[in-house]
């Protein structure tokens, strides 16, 4: 195999051109170009088209220019000096034949990197001291008029290959980022007969039930899922029926053996699972999840490559369709057995529209962090207790805020939670409040979007209510505002989408060899070009890798091998977190001398010790120290002599989460405190989980001068600085609700306005604004109805 430099993407294969008039070394180099554009630039597609380059990736490899030292100019000693003036005409002759470019676009070079190996060329001859004597040789003869310019392309086309050098190895590139056969990346998997059973059903039906009644029976097993929770669970429940399980997450393992020997069974993440070690029985929860546009791929993985005589695959029946398919291709048959909700839920008929309303056993669910601090303050000053769970929260404060919910000697009644209560948790909820049904989401392209919740997520989240061998019996779902529960109907009775494709990503492997040919490319631009090589049928997506991308560009300036380079890259961290960001760039830094990261660096990094948190700032800082020790422990787990002290770090991290709880439990008083430090008409600044922001707040209704009440004021939230998507926040921000504007008949306008974008927040500040100086000044008493109306007739009038 040959090494190449730097990358080119495909390169379109066309017939061979003849110059209808070029000099013999243009002739004799057809039948090469011929050969090279039929065996380099074709490029077909899992759909057997062929697609265009995206040639804007390729980043040329810079060549200086000879200078005086290079020695003897043998070409001027044979021939002449050149004239630089006409060697400058005619190589813009050259640029400008279309022959030429025909030629160019033959062997690989498309318009972009014809002109830039052009320019290149060009500066090179013009900058060069002396060039080499048959490059010389040809330039003195064009000059003379013995030559035809187009003598010159066999040169330009060796300088084109030494700055785009990839041109004689995208075969290779092409066979490496060839995706079409996922079933044969697991030849272990394949050399056993496995029995695929699908168990399908909604929430609440009883499906993840019976597949871990089968895990549990069997001699070996591994139950692979979303979230730590969940494995967390299986690993608890395992345990307590006297089967020793292990737990697998990615910060962390746990043995069920004091020993520390593996036990048969394993609970873990589902990105943790190994599919090389054999087992009785695999368990892959929530299934769906395999479209996911950013952790797809792990759903994949494991479907694909699990070594278990039986796979017990468990998640909504819309899946049922593609886990079929893709069993066909390993020859593999699939058991389907169905499932129906164990408990009814109903869908009620009036919507909430005030907190007045709320009874025990309720949950509303926002998906904005601000709409819950909001609504949370709301609700205790009415005198009742909430419990809040989101998921930036630790997992541990998690389980105590559900703790609390549950326990039916707590007053604390009521539930305030984002979509992270839709798995994971078991929730004695009566019912199910959407405050909003509009929520960002980012699609395979790592765009972001603002949409309607789609169908499985509201049966998701809605599924909630009334759980099996709960105190409730039956479950009801509803919505804060009137408006949205018509929407939310119409969502519920659609039939959930099939689930069409299942994610890949590519390999350490796959990228170690894809570097192999293109040594000097960044990992960020390797992965670009990988992905944009990569050929998927029509069963498969490549998952998106803004992710990667990000954290790659952020580090490439460190000195790091690629197989570490890639660990830091596939760091699980949300990339929107400033604190956890700078402290991964530190680690890696660190870790790029060889020098260990202790416990004691990690306390000063933080400050820890850290105290209990005062406002909501606070809150989302220590939030953040978490997902650094997340981190840490994350690092830990596969550089252990680098990241020596876990245990030390998990220590203090079940200290921090002991804080965290803290400061949930008084987070009305983190929300007044954080109020009473910003300006009027302003909310505190927040970290989202999305990098869009907004709130409500309460502010006292005031009686009018003529005895009219006035509107509560509109209070939105200050982004976080350097998050702003202006776009996006027209529409995400078109779901904010302001109740009491509906007493003047604003509220249902404002809404509609805004959710059809001809009203902007902005426009709704400068509207609040220009209501309160007019109510100040009176315009809005009975005076102000009959000016109203008086101009309404003038108007009329002017019509007529």
């Amino acid at each position: 195999m040959r090494r190449c430099a730097w990358p080119l993407l495909r390169l379109p294969s066309r017939a061979g051109l003849v110059l209808r008039h070029g000099g013999a070394a243009a002739a004799r180099l057809r039948p090469a170009a011929a050969s090279s554009s039929s065996s380099s630039s074709s490029s077909v597609g899992g759909d057997g088209s062929s697609r265009a380059p995206d040639t804007s990736l390729f980043v040329p490899v810079p060549l200086k220019p000879v200078g005086d030292a290079a020695g003897e100019d043998v070409g001027a000693e044979l021939t002449r000096p050149l004239d630089k003036g006409e060697v400058l005409k005619n190589l813009n002759k050259f640029y400008k034949r279309k022959e030429i470019q025909r030629l160019g676009a033959e062997n690989g070079l498309d318009a972009r990197l014809f002109h830039q190996a052009f320019i290149s060329f060009r500066k090179y001859i013009m900058e060069s001291s002396s060039v080499s004597a048959d490059l010389h040789i040809i330039l003195n003869d064009i000059c003379c008029g013995a030559g035809h310019v187009d003598d010159l392309f066999p040169f330009f086309l060796r300088h084109a290959k030494q700055i785009f050098p990839m041109l004689d190895c995208m075969d290779d590139l092409r066979k490496i980022s060839d995706l079409r056969l996922p079933p044969n990346w697991y030849p272990d998997a394949r050399a056993i007969q496995r029995k695929i059973i699908f168990h399908a059903g909604p929430t609440n039906s009883g499906k993840t039930y019976h597949a871990i009644q089968r895990f549990l029976s069997a001699k070996s097993g591994i139950y692979c899922g979303p979230l730590k929770l969940l494995a967390h669970e299986i690993f608890q429940k395992s345990n307590d029926a006297n089967v020793p399980c292990d737990l697998v997450t990615g910060e962390e393992r746990v043995y069920a053996n004091e020993d520390a020997r593996q036990a048969p069974h394993i609970a873990c993440t589902i990105e943790m699972c190994s599919t090389n070690t054999p087992y009785e029985v695999a368990v892959i929860d929530e299934i769906q999840m395999i479209r996911d546009p950013a952790r797809g791929w792990a759903w994949t993985r494991a479907l694909l490559g699990l070594c278990a005589e039986e796979i017990h695959v468990c998640g909504e029946a819309a899946a049922i369709d593609l886990v079929t398919e893709l069993m066909y291709t390993t020859g593999e048959e699939i058991e389907v057995r169905n499932y129906k909700r164990l408990t009814p839920l109903t869908v009620l008929d009036y919507a909430l529209e005030s907190l007045d309303n709320l009874r025990p056993g309720d949950c509303i669910v926002c998906f904005s962090k601000n709409d819950i601090y909001s609504i949370s303050r709301q609700i205790e000053a009415r005198g009742l207790e909430c419990a809040v769970i989101y998921g930036s929260l630790p997992p541990g404060t998690k389980l105590e805020q559900a703790k609390k919910f549950n326990d039916p000697d707590d007053p604390c009644k009521i539930l305030v939670a984002t979509d992270a209560i839709g798995m994971g948790l078991n929730l004695c909820i009566k019912r199910i409040i959407f405050n909003s049904i509009v929520k960002p989401t980012i699609n395979e392209k790592g765009e972001k979007e603002i949409d309607s919740i789609t169908t499985s997520q509201a049966l998701q989240i809605a599924g909630r209510a009334g759980r099996y061998g709960s105190s409730f019996k039956q479950g009801e779902v509803t919505t804060m505002h009137h408006d949205d529960l018509v929407q939310l109907k119409e969502i519920l009775s659609e039939s959930v989408r099939p689930v069409k494709a299942a994610g890949l990503h590519p390999t350490p492997e796959q990228i170690e060899m894809f570097a192999y040919h293109l040594p000097d490319a960044t990992l960020s631009n390797l992965i670009d070009i990988f992905v944009s090589l990569s050929q998927v049928d029509g069963l498969y997506f490549v998952c998106n890798i803004d992710d990667f991308k990000f954290l790659a560009d952020m580090i490439q300036h460190i000195p790091l091998n690629l197989r570490s380079r890639y660990v830091f890259c596939t760091a699980p961290l949300n990339r929107k977190e400033p604190f956890v960001c700078t402290t991964l760039l530190k680690f890696a830094r660190q870790f790029s001398r060889n020098e260990p990261l202790t416990f004691d660096w990690l306390c000063r990094h933080t400050k820890w010790p850290l105290a209990a948190p005062k406002n909501i700032k606070e809150l989302v800082h220590l939030e953040a120290v978490h997902d650094v020790f997340d981190l840490y422990l994350w690092l830990s787990y596969r550089f252990m002599d680098m990241f020596p002290d876990a245990v030390l770090v998990r220590d203090i991290q079940k200290k921090l989460d002991d804080i965290i709880q803290v400061g949930v439990c008084n987070i009305t008083k983190l929300i007044r405190a954080s109020q009473s430090t910003v300006a009027p008409g302003t909310a505190e600044v927040v970290s989202e989980d999305f990098p869009l922001s907004r709130t409500k707040r309460d502010t006292r209704v005031a009686s009018g001068r003529h005895g009219a009440k006035s509107t509560e004021a509109l209070s939105i939230a200050v982004e976080v600085p350097g998050e702003r998507r202006a776009k996006n926040l027209k529409a995400y921000r078109s779901a904010t609700r302001q109740e009491d504007l509906k007493s003047h008949g604003r509220g249902s306008l404002a809404n509609r306005l805004l959710r059809e974008g001809l009203l902007t927040q902005e426009m709704l500040r400068q509207l609040e604004s220009e209501w309160h100086d007019q109510h100040r000044n009176g315009r809005y008493g009975l005076g102000s109805k009959r000016d109203d109306q008086n101009s309404s007739k003038e108007t009329g009038k002017k019509k007529k």
